[in-house]
């Protein structure tokens, strides 16, 4: 097997692994779903299963079939228009396939939970862009004016060591509890030092026989900025860029903790926790994660575009 394969399917074989495992020690060990739900009762929340209906055999036409205290509605052969309306209505018929029926069951709380991290997702990239634009705007700054280097990087540092818990319960104050501004501020200050510290590595860090070679052509500062720094700089710029994306759900969903609309996926969660119902607030969990691990991709699709020449890229 080549080695971009095994990159490729070592963690999805280990990811499996772990998921076998933990169903299994839950299993065993007999553990509350307090504590841990099973990786089935957390799927259960949104996962869609669809069972498509046989030909009729005699009068007992209509099947019920149970799966975690919800209902599959089953009519074999073919349905009358009046039949497959009302069950369309009702939420059970999605769709006639051949004369037979297709009934579709919906994860319990698939919908509440994609609607929610949709919100959430939103507060996300907005601050995330927010946050991108101001690091990358201070970087320059600091790189043409070395003073205001000095005179930025403490306020920076200082962004950056502000816990969440103490940050989130002001923007809440200032901009509104229900205002998804408020969120969108705290991921701003939270991604705001990774992306500055990191474009302001690459600006600077240019080699010096470059440099000389760009005086020497009596190059303006604007094109040494622009033909020389900022390309050096988009490496370093994507790495920040990778941490922010991680840190952009986390900083919108923390928010949310302190309050928010109910259509947020940190109050969803919060709220899910708070009723017991706790497989329903592993799967919102479950769904920012692979919410986080996308934007990690989009973000690794675009370094690979704008950076063709980058050595890590070559073949």
């Amino acid at each position: 097997m080549s080695e971009s394969r095994q990159r490729i399917w070592a963690p999805v074989l280990i990811l499996v692994a772990l998921v076998f495992l933990w169903e299994a020690l839950v299993t065993a060990f007999n553990i509350q779903q307090f504590l841990l739900p099973k990786p089935s009762a957390i799927t259960g929340n949104l996962v869609q299963v669809v069972v498509v209906g046989g030909p009729a055999s005699h009068e007992d036409s209509v099947s019920e079939q149970s799966l975690d205290n919800r209902f599959i509605v089953v009519l074999p052969g073919e349905l009358t228009p009046g039949i497959q309306a009302t069950l369309q209505e009702a939420g059970w018929l999605e769709f006639a396939l051949g004369g037979r029926s297709v009934s579709v069951l919906r994860g319990s709380n698939l919908t509440p939970i994609l609607a929610a991290s949709w919100f959430t997702l939103k507060e996300a990239l907005g601050g995330m862009a927010m946050g991108t634009l101001a690091g990358i705007a201070v970087a320059l700054a600091t790189t043409r004016w070395s003073a205001t280097r000095e005179a930025l990087l403490p306020f920076a540092i200082a962004a950056n060591s502000m816990p969440i818990i103490a940050f989130a319960p002001i923007m809440n104050n200032w901009f509104g509890i229900d205002n998804p501004f408020s969120k969108m501020a705290i991921v701003t200050v939270m991604i705001f030092f990774p992306i500055m510290i990191n474009t302001l590595r690459g600006l600077i860090s240019v080699d010096s026989r470059s440099l000389e070679l760009m005086h020497s052509y009596a190059a303006s500062d604007s094109e040494i900025l622009f033909k020389l720094r900022i390309p050096n700089a988009l490496p370093s710029l994507f790495s920040g860029l990778k941490v922010a994306g991680a840190l952009a759900m986390i900083g919108a969903i923390v928010g949310e903790y302190f309050g928010g609309p109910r259509i947020a996926l940190g109050v969803f969660i919060t709220q899910e926790a708070a009723l017991f119902r706790f497989a329903s607030a592993w799967a919102a969990i479950l769904v920012a994660c692979l919410i986080g691990i996308s934007i990690y991709l989009v973000i690794l699709l675009a370094e690979r575009l704008a950076l063709p020449w980058h050595p890590t890229f070559r073949a």
